[in-house]
């Protein structure tokens, strides 16, 4: 009998990390995802070797580390280790630059944007028996730690711990933008109409960030990127991984659509517009979309 050892695609490695039903937020292989996303645009990137590159860091810091420190020296010497004898930062000339959201490319040149960045702190950081997490910070993504007597909250990008009114002061224009939505609209029901934003908790914004959706917001930095440069092709590529991470992402389908629109695959754009009209019947653009649908199956016939 002969075996087929057919080497699965990008995309069905990638499905193959994150979609287990059984998986634990623990147990999500967050580097591994994090890494394998740059293999459409890197189809012969070896995963496992950026992996091992990133153990043979780790081992390198834990040789730093006396066999009776604490938590807050673990992180000192990481931090030590990290940002400035390794002299990973932040790419500030080329922000929207597509290389920043990938893992092998972030290794080789230490530069990179505040997510994959923190990508990389949490595995060495994680590997110390640190108790650290990503936040999903509005605008910027954040790291943080707990400590025995508190936490450390730790900006990616430069490196610095930020204290409460470094974040509060981080959040005002994000609070600003949202209090202005929140005034042209009705509010729902079960809202008390004196509540803002500005009422939230800061500690609300600093709540760990799921793996999955770590992964999730970096595709989204790419899919702006490749909408940007009208680049469909790449764009339709990240949607599909978003789709893989979450199967009732339903916009993501829309924009799917219009993406194979613009390429000109109307039998694809159909489908996928229709998968999102069907799903979210009531949506704002749900008739500038049922058109759109509807000129694309005349194209068709």
């Amino acid at each position: 009998m002969q075996l087929d050892y057919q080497v699965p695609t990008p995309l069905e490695y990638f499905k193959l990390l994150v979609n287990s039903d059984e998986q634990s937020d623990n147990q999500f292989p967050l580097l591994e995802a994090a890494t394998a996303l740059a293999q459409d645009e890197y189809p012969d990137l070896d995963v496992q070797a950026v992996l091992d590159d990133v153990d043979k860091l780790l081992a390198r810091v834990k040789r730093r580390i006396p066999a009776d420190s604490s938590a807050l020296q673990r992180l000192r010497i990481l931090s030590q280790f990290f940002f400035r004898d390794l002299g990973f930062g932040g790419n500030v000339n080329h922000f929207y630059d597509a290389e920043n959201s990938f893992i092998n490319s972030v290794l080789r040149t230490r530069r990179g944007i505040p997510i994959s960045l923190a990508v990389l702190w949490l595995e060495l950081a994680q590997g110390l028996k640190l108790d650290a997490y990503g936040v999903a910070f509005p605008g910027h993504f954040m790291l943080k730690v707990s400590l025995p007597n508190g936490q450390v909250v730790i900006d990616p990008f430069t490196g610095q711990s930020l204290s409460r009114e470094d974040l509060s002061e981080r959040l005002q224009p994000f609070q600003k933008e949202q209090n202005a939505v929140q005034k042209m609209q009705e509010l729902d029901d079960q809202l008390d109409s004196s509540t803002t934003d500005q009422d939230i908790p800061l500690g609300l914004y600093l709540q760990a960030a799921k793996p999955r959706d770590i992964v999730v917001r970096m595709l989204h930095n790419l899919k702006e990127i490749y909408r940007s440069q009208e680049d469909w092709q790449r764009m339709i590529q990240v949607q599909d991984r978003l789709i893989a991470l979450y199967s009732d992402a339903w916009e993501e389908y829309r924009d799917r659509g219009l993406a194979f629109a613009e390429l000109g695959k109307a039998t694809a754009a159909v489908h996928d517009l229709d998968v999102y009209l069907s799903q979210v019947a009531d949506a704002v653009d749900a008739n500038a979309i049922a058109l759109r649908a509807a000129e694309l199956r005349r194209a068709i016939i």
